[in-house]
């Protein structure tokens, strides 16, 4: 790294901690923990739902449909929750051992901090939705383990920045409509106002990890950050939140599987996404292809 580079990357960090120390939020404090829930309030703005616009949705009540939002919004909490703990481990390493005095080190131990914070935010959020542990598939599971244990580089920080930006377009919806149950708003808010600086940090370092990198090694890592996309993607809104909200799960399924209404939306939330990635060279024909499989392009 030149020093010029080394003092851009350093600027970035500095900012960014600037900006933890003005703008960060506690939510043990923040969030109204001790409010009941209402019934007729939903956890994620109705059009999120895997549901929505489907023929299932037009037969549901008011109430059913606040309730599957609520699980659902659980779901996408959990599979969150998962995530960070991958994100954790992965910028834990790749700062181990490195300089202290590097605002980048210390931006990095201040995002972790972050990561802490919103996992236990989440997990409260999911109980007071009145959700179970919602948890990815075993094989996902195992494989998050592997990528934590293997990914390095652009591909790590290309993944977290997949991760932050799919929950961060849906949440900014969510953190803004009145249907949504205010305690639930106001953890949207939260991770929305601390994730944009966690993107900035994961678009930085994705190009930086990048410059002078070979063609060969843009195309192997454009498909791992494409797997752990699919992954990620695909295991928000976890089967079993129909049966909890009362629903036939298998009808219920089935027309979720068919819902154009819910692809489209997470395709046009994720454009930004996917016009960083092309510019950095990670869109690849066979990432396409896992992108399009998880219906976010």
């Amino acid at each position: 790294m030149t020093t010029a580079e080394h003092d851009t990357r350093a600027d970035v960090a500095a900012r960014l901690l600037d900006s933890s120390d003005q703008l960060s939020y506690d939510p043990l404090r923040e969030v109204d923990w001790d409010s009941p829930v209402d019934p007729r309030h939903h956890g994620a703005s109705p059009e999120w739902s895997t549901l929505y616009g489907t023929a299932y949705w037009a037969e549901m009540t008011e109430e059913q449909r606040a309730a599957l939002t609520r699980q659902e919004a659980a779901s996408v909490a959990s599979t969150g929750i998962w995530f960070e703990m991958i994100l954790q481990q992965m910028v834990l390493r790749d700062f181990y051992a490195k300089d202290p005095t590097d605002p980048a080190f210390q931006w990095a131990l201040t995002e972790i901090a972050d990561e802490c914070r919103h996992s236990i935010m989440f997990a409260r959020g999911a109980t007071k939705l009145g959700a179970p542990a919602y948890r990815p598939p075993r094989h996902v599971i195992e494989g998050g383990r592997l990528f934590k244990t293997l990914a390095r580089g652009e591909a790590a920080y290309a993944a977290i920045l997949v991760a932050e930006e799919v929950l961060d377009v849906m949440q900014r919806d969510w953190m803004r409509d009145e249907r949504v149950a205010p305690f639930a708003r106001t953890i949207n808010n939260i991770h929305v106002v601390e994730e944009a600086r966690h993107m900035r940090f994961a678009r930085e370092e994705t190009r930086e990890r990048l410059q002078g990198a070979s063609a060969a090694r843009r195309r192997f890592n454009a498909l791992v950050v494409a797997f752990a996309g699919y992954f990620i993607v695909t295991s928000m809104w976890n089967g079993k939140v129909y049966e909890n909200a009362g629903l036939d799960p298998k009808r219920a399924k089935r027309e979720a599987r068919r819902n154009q209404n819910h692809r489209a939306l997470l395709r046009s939330s994720c454009a930004g996404l996917m016009e960083f990635l092309d510019s950095a060279g990670l869109l690849t024909a066979p990432a396409k292809a896992l992108y399009r499989a998880a219906h976010v392009l």
